[in-house]
């Protein structure tokens, strides 16, 4: 593809200052995955520069027009503009710890710049349904999200057994009679939770599954321990332990 002009949505993951004046963004974009773009003068002293960064900010959602060559690790961006605005996400602290685990965790499964706009619009479409929330759909949508992201990598749970076997085995991703030869399984209610919170199908559904703290808590370690053991290289999550904080009692 040629180094021409392209408009295309974007989500912005992480943000790394560079030089005096520009910022590397890393986006998950519309039409082209992943990429990492060199934005220039939007750190200036200026009250004018200031706020042109603050678009940068991990988790917002723009419309970016960009410069791109597919045999380029760097891109440009011509222009900026908001592609959504959001009400909360970004001034409510629970809801934007919530966000930056949902960004480490896109991060750490999305390794190469191949499209997938139905994952761009899961992504979207989460970060617009958290923005308005209600506090029990907010604690709860960490699992959902991390849940349903697996769908597009191929290591999604499965649910069949749920109603006849008690035991999730973390490292078959399904629901088994007995207990597994290896300490990666949860039981009992956890188990149920976490197949309620799969049966979700969209996030104000979770307002209909209750769990207390030490619940939940369970259930993001046990969802943490099945992305290590399912995707290559996946480490452990830096902003999980933030998360337990602010959601804790």
């Amino acid at each position: 593809m040629s180094n021409v002009l392209h408009t295309t949505k974007a989500v912005v993951l992480r943000t790394v200052k560079y030089g005096e004046t520009s910022l590397i963004v890393a986006a998950y974009t519309e039409l082209y995955g992943l990429q990492s773009y060199i934005v220039q003068g939007v750190r200036a002293s200026s009250k004018k520069g200031g706020a042109k960064a603050n678009y940068f900010q991990p988790g917002s959602i723009l419309e970016l027009v960009v410069y791109h060559h597919d045999l380029k690790n760097l891109q440009r961006i011509k222009e900026f503009r908001w592609s959504f605005l959001y009400t909360e996400l970004f001034a409510d602290v629970i809801k934007n710890s919530v966000m930056l685990y949902m960004m480490e965790l896109l991060q750490k499964c999305v390794k190469q710049p191949e499209n997938n706009p139905d994952l761009f619009y899961f992504v979207e479409e989460a970060l617009m349904e958290l923005d308005t929330a209600s506090d029990t759909v907010t604690a709860n949508f960490p699992l959902y999200f991390s849940l349903h992201l697996t769908n597009f990598f191929g290591f999604q749970m499965n649910t069949d057994d749920a109603g006849t076997h008690t035991v999730f085995d973390l490292q078959e991703g399904s629901f088994v009679d007995t207990h597994p030869q290896h300490v990666y399984y949860i039981e009992g209610q956890a188990a149920q939770l976490m197949s309620e919170v799969l049966k979700a199908m969209q996030p104000h559904e979770l307002a209909e599954v209750p769990m207390n703290y030490l619940q939940r808590r369970q259930l993001l370690e046990a969802i943490e321990t099945f992305y290590m053991l399912h995707m290559p290289e996946f480490s452990k999550l830096k902003t999980l332990q933030v998360l337990q904080e602010v959601l804790s009692p």
